[in-house]
């Protein structure tokens, strides 16, 4: 059965100078009907109470499921609450921060790449691997199999600054593994989307896995030049995933770019 699925990230609520999007993106919504909006973490600037009611209000306001994971910004930015109860605020709007989101099209697994002795940086701890391979086994078949996370896995090549998640390669060949078709991130503010044979060799099948970073949703910073305000969707069937990138432009939502790569269970090239 096809789905659409709505990718943002970084929205980073109650930063300074952050602009109201909310009707434009529930225009969006209205417009693409998906069937899941995916959050990819920083939904708050600096962690606080009530940076965190509203980031849930205007997502759950959208009146579509709803699948959120923790960035490195929605850890509480003073001490001791940093590291004593780092995700109380998050857990009291999304209840886990590792969530799991199951229909006959759709199979997500949440994993939670952030850590409160690191300001920007992220990882992903090998019995984190182990239960998101174990949740993806119980995906059903033909569902697409998709593992979203704050730090990413790709970006791109005019964006160095920020480091990808440790032990990238381990993660992603892990995750690949346990048969991750779409692996998607933010935390760059830069779009990037790549079927992982553009630019890893591997010796087994041909297997396809996508990987995605979505851009900057709430604070893009002009003085970083190419970085803009942004989102991505996707539209899966049974035999392709297209992704598309949609830019704010003005007060609305333009489409930038369409991708198109085969299933999991499709052989590349033909």
């Amino acid at each position: 059965m096809p789905a659409t699925i709505l990718h943002v990230s970084d929205l980073h609520v109650g930063a300074r100078g952050a602009p109201d999007v909310g009707d434009s993106l529930a225009a969006l919504v209205e417009r693409l009907r998906p069937d899941l909006v995916v959050a990819s973490g920083d939904l708050t600037h600096r962690g606080r109470r009530g940076q965190h009611e509203l980031a849930a209000s205007f997502l759950q306001g959208l009146d579509v499921p709803v699948v959120a994971v923790p960035g490195n910004h929605d850890i509480p930015h003073a001490f001791p609450a940093r590291f004593t109860r780092p995700w109380a605020e998050f857990e009291r709007h999304w209840r886990t921060t590792r969530p799991v989101y199951a229909s006959d099209s759709v199979f997500v697994v949440g994993i939670n790449s952030a850590r409160p002795w690191r300001h920007q940086s992220g990882g992903v701890r090998d019995e984190q691997l182990a239960a998101a391979a174990a949740r993806l086994a119980e995906a059903p078949p033909g569902a697409l199999r998709m593992v979203v996370l704050h730090h990413q896995l790709i970006g791109a090549p005019w964006r160095t600054r920020k480091r990808p998640v440790a032990r990238r390669n381990h993660v992603l060949g892990a995750l690949v593994d346990a048969g991750a078709e779409l692996i998607v991130s933010g935390h760059t503010h830069q779009c990037a989307v790549a079927e992982r044979h553009e630019f890893e060799a591997w010796s087994e099948g041909r297997r396809s896995t996508v990987v995605a970073t979505a851009p900057g949703f709430g604070r893009p910073r002009p003085h970083r030049r190419g970085e803009t305000r942004g989102l991505l969707a996707y539209e899966v069937d049974e035999h392709e995933l297209r992704v598309q990138t949609f830019i704010r432009r003005a007060e609305d939502w333009s489409l930038a770019a369409v991708r198109r790569y085969p299933r999991a269970d499709a052989v590349l090239g033909q």
